[in-house]
């Protein structure tokens, strides 16, 4: 079977749409086969959206691991001021972030990426719900090449269910940038935040 975060484009093509109301908006998206949670916006996610969606901060802003473009659409329609890049390795998923971003009338330069392998320049915050199933080295690696990206005083903004290992990655980002917060404990789901202080 093909994960959702490798590259499956040679899966049959599905598509499909959804809705999704966050603080007040409705939002469509397209969805398709082989892209991570298809048929409605995960949890993960929307705790995630809940937890940044006052936090974040005017500037250069990465989607990473952008699935089909929820967390880029809906922060990016509601805060204007962030300029959005969103990235992916699954082809499909860049191809409908476009999309998504396009219909809901956010400007996202969205494009193909194994983590940070495409990625340059620095960013005011990295907000990811990661793949979980990929396993902690290619979570933890997308961790500490996001220190590497961030501006400082730049965060790191990540969403992990507490069984699946929120207690693990709340250390090893408190071992990378010297801070990791809880800043949302909702349904199981932990949001955690670190900042980049250097100097």
């Amino acid at each position: 079977m093909a994960h959702y975060f490798t590259d499956n484009r040679n899966l049959e093509e599905n598509r499909k749409e959804h809705s999704f109301r966050f603080s007040g908006h409705l939002y469509t998206f397209v969805t398709d086969n082989g892209v991570f949670s298809k048929t409605e916006v995960d949890r993960g996610t929307e705790i995630l959206l809940k937890a940044c969606v006052n936090e974040v901060r005017p500037g250069e802003t990465l989607d990473l691991g952008c699935g089909y473009g929820v967390v880029s659409v809906v922060l990016g329609s509601l805060n204007p001021g962030l300029s959005m890049t969103a990235v992916d390795i699954n082809p499909r998923a860049v191809e409908l972030t476009e999309l998504n971003c396009t219909r809901n009338n956010v400007s996202c330069r969205a494009f193909i990426s194994d983590g940070f392998s495409e990625v340059s320049g620095m960013f005011r915050q990295v907000i990811t719900n990661p793949p979980i199933r990929a396993g902690k080295k290619v979570i933890y690696a997308m961790f500490e090449d996001s220190f590497t990206h961030l501006e400082n005083g730049g965060s790191l903004y990540a969403v992990i269910r507490r069984k699946q290992g929120a207690e693990s990655a709340l250390k090893k980002m408190d071992e990378i940038f010297g801070n990791c917060d809880v800043i949302l404990r909702d349904k199981g789901y932990w949001v955690l935040k670190s900042t980049k202080l250097t100097g």
